[in-house]
């Protein structure tokens, strides 16, 4: 799909390589449904490498389209933004593949604000595919 951006399968190898690299700083998440089976995955990195964006992050969150429209996401999301909060970033990005109306509301009932689009930025498929930000500010951690 457009969601990864991805054009090869990603092997178990390179995928534990990139688990790691971002556990090095930040976060990564699972969540599994009711048999344990893990559906859906979530983790932040820096929005940009320079020293002046230390406070903001990027996320992203892949659910098992089979398991949409059960709460997993927003449980998923929440517990990111708050492992988010609590490591002191002030600033989350969400940057998204559109049209994506599940992944859109979502972020909105999170209480983030769409703040950018970029048309025809990610070519995927054999079409050119929109890309929309959402910024949520984070209050300080206790």
């Amino acid at each position: 799909t457009t969601i990864t951006f991805e054009y090869d399968q990603v092997s178990a190898q390179e995928m534990a390589e990139r688990i790691a690299r971002i556990q090095a700083r930040f976060d990564w998440l699972v969540i599994e449904d009711e048999a344990g089976k893990v559906v859906g995955y979530a983790y932040y990195g820096p929005f940009r490498e320079r020293k002046a964006f230390d406070c903001t992050v990027e996320t992203s969150l892949y659910l098992d389209q089979a398991v949409t429209g059960r709460g997993y996401g927003k449980k998923l999301y929440c517990a990111l933004l708050e492992a988010i909060r609590s490591r002191g970033f002030r600033e989350v990005i969400g940057c998204l593949a559109l049209p994506n109306a599940a992944s859109e509301a979502l972020h909105v009932k999170l209480g983030f604000a769409k703040v950018g689009h970029l048309p025809r930025t990610g070519y995927k498929l054999g079409r050119y595919v929109d890309i929309g930000f959402w910024q949520l500010s984070l209050p300080a951690a206790p």
